[in-house]
């Protein structure tokens, strides 16, 4: 069994943060591949299915950010689970908007939900970063993971986020390699900030929308991954 957490803070008001699009990607995974219906437990939701033979656990923590950790941390504990069993998907200031990076282990980056797992899961856990790039000055980077993403980015994080749902059980078969070549294709050459590690979102949102080659799928304009999408950005026009 594996555990996959996507992190962000609860309530309607932070639900199109920059900071939560670790939920958003939970709640992706879980339409695309028929996860149960979302419940309560271990201090968060849970959703349960199974991706590439192997039954996955979905869970977005509701003690708020900073305490992430508690409530993953009561689930691994009443699975009996490891740290190599669990894989937690977040925001990433140091990569670009639509940047994709995994790793296992390693530091918190200053994350306070990747800090808060540490101190209560360890540190050997697999990491799906999803950038969203750095504001240009530390005294923005509050008002910016907390602030909700523009309605220029929604075609990127769309894309982003359908990516990541239909590839996930690459990740699951652990062919990281793999997975981070299909998020790339999928978002094409110019995905938002490309070539620019710290791109900055304030200076004319629409340089970061992402052009997708021709080849690459379209979202889709309706069913419940586009539903999600309107209530999170409202409507294209």
């Amino acid at each position: 069994m594996l555990l996959v957490a996507g992190l962000g803070n609860p309530g309607s008001r932070h639900a199109g943060n920059r900071h939560n699009i670790g939920y958003m990607a939970a709640d992706a995974i879980a339409r695309r591949h028929s996860f149960s219906n979302w419940s309560k437990k271990f201090r968060g939701e849970i959703a349960e299915g199974h991706m590439a033979g192997e039954k996955v656990l979905l869970i977005k923590p509701q003690t708020y950010m900073n305490l992430s950790g508690e409530s993953i941390g009561e689930a691994m504990r009443f699975y009996k689970l490891a740290p190599s069993d669990l894989i937690v998907i977040y925001d990433e200031l140091d990569l670009a908007p639509g940047k994709v990076r995994i790793k296992t282990g390693g530091g918190h980056g200053g994350h306070n939900g990747i800090r808060s797992i540490d101190s209560h899961c360890g540190k050997d856990y697999r990491r799906l970063r999803l950038g969203i790039g750095h504001p240009g000055h530390k005294e923005r980077v509050n008002s910016h993971v907390l602030g909700d993403f523009a309605k220029a980015d929604r075609e990127w994080v769309e894309t982003l986020l359908e990516a990541v749902a239909d590839n996930f059980p690459m990740l699951i078969e652990g062919d990281d390699s793999g997975f981070l070549n299909k998020i790339a294709v999928a978002l094409g050459n110019s995905a938002p900030g490309n070539g620019k590690k710290n791109a900055d979102p304030q200076k004319g949102q629409s340089h970061i929308r992402a052009a997708r080659p021709k080849t690459a799928p379209e979202p889709p304009k309706s069913g419940p991954m586009a539903d999600m999408l309107k209530k999170l950005f409202g409507n294209k026009d």
